[in-house]
């Protein structure tokens, strides 16, 4: 739900029928009964439209795929199956209202949730106070990982999450499973690659605790409420969600964090300056989530290993000429991934 960065200019997503939203809004019992709804177009991601909903007093986000992203849909039940799963956990979300797969209602399935009050560091970096106020901003790092450690602490199962992932060999399947996504358009070398694939197998742990993990929990997927002290708002952006090993987000958190990562100028968009040492960071995460963290080093080569392939897909699209300009810059950012998970490998006293 990253689509609730929602600053900047709209996008331009098919017109929604606001008379037949309302009247199944009057069916689920939301807000507003016999009012007809007021609309307007969100800005965000490629594949989803979002529109911000008023009604009765309240603010709601209706979440859809776009008319050309068929497959977004199975993508977006997920989404909304795992929000209403959160529903009673203290995991900051955007609560889900209702949603339905019918296309007659509005041509396609949508999902209705809260509209997040808060800000994104997508938005321009870190807004005020936390843009000047060092102390402040500290609390943003402790929030995002408190995030990740309650979403680790869900009793999934009892959430009825029992078939929402694949939990058993999740760690034995990653190396060969993002080597082979890679074999499908791979172009080009990359520096690093066999080094970190071979360290990941050699040093992968002995057994993990199965939880809910987001799959690109970083600053860019969740919100935070306006002034200080930082408080998270919402995690968004749930469409890689799974259940599997949960301190692969934590890794994912520390990819370029300092001071290990202060040499990775491209895969870096905010300031980091003032944010804690990443062990009062473990120490956070261990203390809410229970788990162990001593194998961290573990998860960020995992991390930057698999997010440097992820991006790998866009950029050999664009070698193509198939992806716009705006891919271009995830080339040097690749290589350093990959470069860094190599170098962690290489120089960690994870043994």
């Amino acid at each position: 739900m990253a689509e609730q960065k929602n600053s900047g200019t709209p996008q331009a997503p098919g017109a929604l029928d606001t008379g037949a939203l309302s009247r199944w809004m009057d069916r689920e019992g939301l807000p507003g009964t016999g009012e007809t709804a007021e609309v307007r177009p969100l800005s965000g991601g490629s594949q989803n439209e979002l529109y911000e909903i008023r009604r009765g007093g309240t603010a709601l986000a209706l979440r859809r795929p776009g008319r050309d992203s068929p497959a977004q849909a199975k993508v977006l039940a997920r989404e909304a199956r795992l929000l209403r799963a959160l529903a009673d956990t203290d995991v900051p979300h955007a609560r889900l209202r209702g949603g339905t797969d019918d296309p007659d209602v509005l041509g396609r399935p949508f999902y209705v949730m809260d509209l997040v009050d808060g800000w994104s560091p997508m938005q321009g970096g870190w807004a005020a106070p936390f843009d000047t106020d060092l102390d402040a901003r500290a609390g943003l790092a402790f929030q995002l990982v408190d995030g990740a450690a309650r979403m680790a602490h869900v009793d999934w199962k009892a959430a009825g999450l029992e078939d929402f992932g694949r939990p058993e060999g999740f760690l034995d399947r990653q190396v060969d499973r993002w080597l082979s996504h890679l074999s499908g358009f791979r172009f080009r070398e990359l520096p690093g690659l066999d080094e970190a694939a071979s360290w990941l197998r050699a040093h992968q742990p002995a057994s993990f605790r199965p939880g809910i993990m987001h799959g690109d929990y970083q600053f860019a997927n969740v919100m935070f409420r306006h002034g200080a002290p930082a408080e998270l708002a919402a995690i968004i952006d749930w469409e890689m969600a799974t259940v599997g090993d949960p301190l692969l987000d934590l890794g994912w958190v520390l990819v370029s964090w300092p001071p290990e990562g202060d040499d990775m100028t491209d895969s870096r968009y905010l300031d980091y300056t003032g944010l804690p040492p990443r062990e009062s960071l473990l120490e956070h995460y261990a203390r809410v989530s229970g788990l162990d963290t001593s194998a961290i080093d573990y998860y960020v080569v995992l991390a930057r290993f698999k997010l440097a392939i992820v991006l790998e897909a866009s950029v050999a699209r664009y070698a193509k000429g198939e992806a716009d300009d705006r891919v271009s810059r995830f080339g040097p950012m690749v290589v350093e991934l990959m470069r860094k998970a190599a170098e962690l490998a290489r120089t960690t006293t994870l043994r």
